[in-house]
Formats: C-alpha cells, structure tokens, sequence
C-alpha cells in the first residue's frame, strides 16, 4: 500500500535521533499530573475528640501488649523502658473528658 508520506530530511535519522524525537513525542502526549484531593473530614470536633482519644487508649493497650510479650533480654533495654513509660501514662482524665457541643445544641 503505497503511502503519500515524503521523508522530512535528505538523510535518514540515527537511531539517537529517532529515540530522541519518540522521547519528546512521548514527553508532549504526557497529560499534567492529577492531584487528588482529601475529603473532607465532617465529624464535628467532639467526635474527633472522642475517636483521637480511643486511638491512644487502644495504643496504650498495643504497647501493653507489645511490652508484655518482650523477650526477657529485651526486658531492661531502652525500649522496654520507653514502652513501660507509654503504659504509665494516666489517659483516664482525658476519656473522662466529654467536650462542649456548643452553639446551644447542649
């Protein structure tokens, strides 16, 4: 089948100057970037306290466990000290802690 298509220079291209222009092609058909946005976080903030205070109590009962299951020459490194301090920590104010809805929605 005998095409209509004429060759763009006398000389034929080098293979460093055909990879070149298919790079470029290919650099051109690239569309932008897409950026995905996060959603939007609609809990009120009481509720966001509420689950930012389970996930620490939860945390503390990981690295209870974490620190429970310590082999024994682990037992008085830096890490099982480290480990006994998160457990030690007191969150029973903060779980006792119910924040105000405001707004008069009391």
């Amino acid at each position: 089948m005998p095409t209509d298509r004429q060759p763009e220079a006398r000389q034929p291209l080098s293979n460093a100057e055909r990879q070149a222009r298919y790079r470029a092609r290919k650099l051109a058909e690239q569309a932008a970037p897409i950026h995905y946005r996060r959603p939007k976080d609609r809990r009120s903030r009481a509720q966001r306290w509420l689950d930012a205070v389970a996930e620490l109590l939860d945390l503390q009962a990981q690295y209870a466990n974490w620190h429970d299951t310590l082999p024994d020459n682990l037992r008085d490194s830096a890490t099982a000290e480290t480990l006994q301090s998160i457990i030690d920590l007191d969150l029973d104010d903060l779980a006792a802690v119910v924040p105000p809805r405001g707004y008069g929605r009391d």
